[in-house]
């Protein structure tokens, strides 16, 4: 797969919205803001969930969020997906007959920005997923993709108040989404990986938001072995990452990082000292602290 097949498009003029306004300095101002809409996804004939979202793949995200919240396995066959964008309603269709009442009785919700959520069982069946204890992934990497990543045109550095997540694999990204939460642009990225039949196990995820147990949990559900953040970390976050052997390496910004879980599959092979900081322009929120 090319590098960074797809990536934000900042010139979708449905994403971004000029407000008028006023500074600090009591100056007339005009910015660029991020268009937030509601998605409401059924399953055949049943309505799952609405979720809050800049409706860029509606295809992807629909199928993604099935995947991660296990209503749709690899095993499915998807009939139809039918996507109204005037009501703001995606329907996808499979030949399996589906009802999940009782599943959606049992959900938690998560931290994740836009109100993510995750349903019981996933977390019950956590512990039954191995990762590929094989995979590796070199310090040189790590720079390299927090390097591109950063660097590259998104809707972030046009208007902030949006989260990015990638799909890479050694120091090449491959696929970059972006939400309002986090838990979107994963989603978004697990449909893509599922409608294309990507395999997980030699791939590494990229995100800019917080390593919270939400995207741990998503992380392995994908079956992807290694995850690194711009952002820090919460305690049950990590203790997730160590219970599944999950690779978790926050902070990574310039020359630095911190790697808490599946230290094993880390391979020091660059000179933090000649890694240059990142420029001023490109820094996100989280790199003013290790928040």
């Amino acid at each position: 797969m090319k590098e960074l097949k797809i990536k934000p498009n900042i010139k979708n003029r449905d994403l971004l919205e000029t407000v008028s306004g006023i500074d600090h300095d009591a100056k007339v101002i005009e910015t660029p803001v991020i268009e937030e809409k509601p998605l409401t996804l059924f399953l055949n004939k049943q309505e799952i969930v609405t979720m809050m979202t800049i409706c860029d793949y509606p295809k992807y995200l629909a199928i993604g969020y099935l995947v991660n919240q296990n209503m749709l396995s690899k095993n499915d066959k998807i009939t139809k997906i039918d996507y109204e964008k005037d009501l703001g309603v995606i329907v996808v269709r499979t030949k399996r007959k589906t009802n999940y009442e009782t599943k959606l009785k049992k959900k938690v919700i998560t931290s994740g920005c836009a109100q993510g959520t995750v349903f019981g069982d996933i977390i019950d069946n956590f512990e039954n997923i191995q990762l590929n204890s094989k995979s590796i992934i070199k310090t040189s990497w790590i720079y390299q993709l927090s390097k591109k990543i950063n660097t590259t045109p998104s809707l972030y550095l046009a208007a902030g108040a949006i989260h990015g997540c990638v799909l890479c694999r050694k120091d090449k990204p491959l696929i970059y989404m972006e939400d309002v939460g986090r838990h979107n642009a994963v989603d978004k990225i697990a449909g893509y990986m599922f409608l294309n039949k990507i395999k997980p196990t030699d791939k590494i995820f990229y995100t800019t938001g917080r390593l919270t147990s939400e995207m741990i949990i998503k992380t392995v559900q994908m079956r992807i072995p290694i995850l690194i953040s711009r952002s820090g970390f919460t305690a049950w976050g990590v203790n997730l990452a160590i219970k599944a052997n999950l690779t978790l390496i926050g902070r990574a910004k310039g020359r630095r990082f911190s790697a808490l879980s599946g230290l094993k599959r880390i391979i020091f092979d660059a000179d933090p000292k000649k890694i240059k900081n990142e420029k001023k322009k490109y820094r996100r929120k989280s790199s003013e602290g290790n928040r």
